[in-house]
């Protein structure tokens, strides 16, 4: 093996492994072949996939452990020349050549997509450094990009969605306003913030912030079963209402540390923090661990990307881009997300039903897990494939403790019962609200596989400003910009990195997300009626078109 990882492989050689169907990605300047565990990976098969002829060091090392990084390494095949040039992968519309052996290396040429050409023949464009632009609040970022993006917004909602053209257009016009509020796609210019990036991440290290706070996590615990207890109590004396209340306050704390388990931010062990994860998250709330973490381990990969991100995809209700608009397929779920006419409906009023649909976010979640345990999509091999039927287990007991024990058996009438689950579901909307809250409003586009990991983060999530006190009603996610930099940091230690994170932003140029609650809450509801009247104009469009029985269009 050590001789195969000295071996050094040319560009064109690992085109070549690529179009033969071989999983490879580069990892710290090594080649790895991930198809032997492909299907057994904790995070799923569509995290590696997204990877696939990708330098994949920043993500690989922000997502997994030192001792898993360790074993990695007996799958790597080859070295390349550093700094590596990034393939599109194929799950992304990449091509690949077969390589013919004794062939030199060309410059490829595989078809790319207008927003990847767009970023690419743009790329001189970068952000200006200027006094305290890195900061990216209202105020500071009108003054730092001018009255022309401060009316890109609004302009995007006049252009005419009729047909692809204008589509193309919008696209294009998100395309450049990335372009000219970030730093340039140049491979000097990026490379500086990957170097700065890998500092930033030594200095966490250093400073101890990957150490978790044990005692803290004893407060929370109690919390929870005061929380429970509350329940228990007004459940036993007839108060039902209250009851359900506390419940849903009770999930709505603990799915904060099932979070940092599923990250493995608790104990850094790998089995220890998943059956905590799956304590909380199956026995306690009836929610698969399994599923959200298959899922959220794309998201932190593609973050905000229509086409792959399972996160910002949830037609017929939202639409966080006019580009859900052209039944865009979803690599995550593999089909077709039809804009449909429930969807030209909903989402034209999207912004005035976003607070009561996530009311019901929960029952979506309990869909969602059964698929995934049912359907057998977590690893059915390898060092998990016990989480399932552990999973299942837990569901189990969830369905008997809440649903026979306490509806069934300590609520006397339906009515009381049908209360009881609405409000204990409803209380949980604020987690909901705050996952959104952190990237419906922040960027869609896709400048391509030049991007830095640490710029397109940045990029495509906020951070929610609020006093220290209030953290505990946020549970870590108001630092979601910060998590998504280093998602495996427990929770209680984030706001002592986003210290470290401004200092970061200044150096490297990379403007950072910060929003008061109230503020976020109002970009995101504004952003989303601009796309909602992106819709209806689409809506009007086609009406016309229809009328006028132009033959042209459909």
């Amino acid at each position: 093996m050590a001789r195969l990882a000295a071996k050094m492989l040319s560009r064109r050689q690992v085109e070549g492994l690529i179009a033969e169907g071989k999983t490879v990605f580069i990892f710290d300047g090594n080649v790895v072949r991930a198809d032997a565990w492909l299907k057994f990976h904790p995070g799923g098969d569509k995290t590696i996939l997204h990877m696939v002829g990708r330098d994949a060091t920043d993500e690989v090392n922000a997502l997994h452990s030192v001792e898993t990084r360790a074993r990695m390494r007996s799958f790597i095949i080859g070295k390349v020349q550093q700094p590596w040039e990034s393939f599109t992968p194929p799950l992304h519309g990449g091509k690949f050549r077969p390589y013919i052996e004794g062939e030199e290396d060309e410059e490829l040429s595989e078809p790319e997509c207008p927003r990847s050409r767009e970023a690419r023949s743009s790329s001189s464009s970068s952000v200006s450094s200027e006094g305290n632009s890195f900061l990216l609040d209202p105020s500071l970022r009108r003054r730092h990009q001018g009255s022309a993006v401060a009316s890109s917004s609004s302009s995007m909602t006049s252009v005419s969605v009729h047909d692809e053209t204008s589509m193309e257009e919008l696209t294009r016009r998100g395309v450049e306003y990335d372009l000219a509020a970030y730093p340039a796609l140049d491979q000097e210019t990026q490379g500086k913030i990957v170097d700065l990036y890998r500092e930033l991440d030594k200095q966490v290290r250093a400073a101890g912030l990957y150490d978790c706070n044990y005692v803290r996590y004893m407060r929370e615990a109690m919390r929870y079963l005061t929380y429970l207890s509350i329940s228990l109590i007004f459940l036993h004396y007839g108060w039902y209402k209250m009851s359900a209340f506390f419940l849903g306050v009770f999930w709505h704390q603990i799915t904060f540390t099932a979070h940092d388990a599923g990250h493995m931010g608790i104990t850094h062990h790998f089995h220890i923090d998943t059956c905590i994860g799956i304590f909380i998250a199956d026995f306690c709330g009836g929610l698969s661990l399994g599923w959200w973490k298959r899922s959220h381990n794309v998201h932190h990969i593609v973050t905000n990307d229509p086409e792959h991100d399972p996160d910002i995809e949830h037609l017929p209700f939202f639409a966080v881009s006019h580009r859900f608009f052209s039944n865009l397929y979803s690599t995550y779920y593999d089909r077709v997300m039809q804009f449909d006419a429930a969807a030209r409906v909903l989402v034209r009023f999207q912004n005035y039903l976003y607070y009561p649909i996530l009311c019901f976010g929960r029952f979506n979640l309990y869909r969602l897990s059964w698929e995934y345990l049912i359907l057998g999509l977590g690893p059915s091999k390898g060092i998990a494939a016990y989480q399932r039927w552990l999973e299942i287990t837990g569901m189990a007991v969830f369905w008997y403790w809440f649903g026979y024990q306490l509806l069934y058996k300590s609520i006397p009438t339906n009515w009381d019962r049908f209360l009881f689950v609405m409000i204990s579901h409803a209380v949980t909307m604020p987690l909901h609200v705050q996952i959104t809250l952190s990237h419906f409003a922040m960027s869609t586009a896709d400048l391509g596989v030049k991007e830095s990991f640490a710029q397109r983060m940045l990029r495509t999530t906020m951070d929610v400003d609020c006093p220290r006190w209030l953290d505990f009603v946020h549970g870590g996610l108001q630092f979601q910009a910060i998590h998504h930099l280093f998602p495996r940091i427990p929770r209680h230690n984030l706001r002592t990195a986003q210290k470290l994170v401004m200092e970061f932003c200044k150096k490297s140029g990379v403007p950072y997300a910060l929003y008061g609650f109230y503020d976020g809450n109002k970009k995101v509801v504004g952003h989303l009626g601009e796309v909602g009247i992106q819709a209806k104009i689409l809506a009007e469009c086609q009406a016309a078109i229809i009328n006028k029985g132009d033959p042209g269009h459909t």
